[in-house]
């Protein structure tokens, strides 16, 4: 069975907005939990938004969660995007406190990946069985390294890094670097 996920690409716009998030990092939550009022402040289309996912080791189940959300992103886009904002409304079952230590040393993969299916209602478990959804995975991690980018969240407008943008600005900040 091939897998093939949907682009995570919302927009139809001439400037391209890319944001680098890891799922369970609080400023790419904060980040994420922008992005819906940024297409409806600029317009559809007037910006395209990719979501690039940024996975990194110091989240300690990263993998596991950029794996279920790029599966659920087999089954369409706005699936992957009930994943996301499951993680960033439920942060806390996700991530180990100070990044080492908390409940979460308890949970295993399995336990994660249950979590990921109650709380955004996608199952998508028939997709992250499967070998060849690793294409999806390398294709974010390698794009990513190719622009240079090691940290969520990181910022491109137009194919060029924006190192003064952060998660912290609000969304008429952004829609300016975008739209001039």
């Amino acid at each position: 069975m091939s897998q093939h996920a949907d682009a995570l690409v919302w927009g139809h716009g001439p400037a391209i907005f890319e944001v680098f998030l890891e799922p369970t990092c609080p400023f790419s939550v904060r980040t994420f939990n922008k992005l819906d009022a940024l297409l409806a402040h600029t317009g559809e289309d007037k910006i395209t938004l990719k979501i690039r996912l940024q996975s990194q080791p110091w989240h300690l189940y990263s993998g596991l969660i950029v794996r279920y959300i790029l599966a659920a992103a087999c089954e369409s886009k706005d699936a992957a995007k009930k994943v996301m904002q499951a993680v960033a409304d439920h942060r806390e079952e996700f991530e180990f406190t100070d990044h080492c230590t908390g409940p979460n040393r308890d949970a295993t993969p399995n336990l994660i990946l249950a979590r990921l299916k109650e709380y955004s209602g996608v199952d998508a478990s028939a997709a992250f069985d499967q070998p060849d959804l690793q294409s999806a995975i390398k294709w974010h991690c390698k794009y990513a390294r190719q622009n240079g980018i090691h940290v969520s969240p990181t910022f491109m407008v137009n194919g060029l890094v924006q190192p003064e943008l952060s998660s912290g600005d609000d969304i008429a900040r952004w829609a300016s670097v975008l739209t001039g």
